[in-house]
């Protein structure tokens, strides 16, 4: 089960691990996004720092 709470804008937070490459787990911080998509945004730095492969949009 997970559980959360709600911040002072009325949003749903809870937290997740995110796996690195190297298989180590990282606890973040998350918003509930009800009109999830598929899609999961993370700044560059942070994608990096977790060994993630940038996928990049061709044209």
């Amino acid at each position: 089960m997970i559980s959360g709470q709600f911040n002072h804008q009325g949003e749903l937070v809870f937290e997740i691990a995110l796996v690195a490459a190297d298989e180590t787990d990282w606890p973040v911080q998350v918003i509930l996004d009800t009109g999830f998509t598929d899609w999961l945004l993370i700044n560059n730095e942070d994608a990096v720092n977790l060994g993630w492969l940038q996928k990049r949009k061709l044209r």
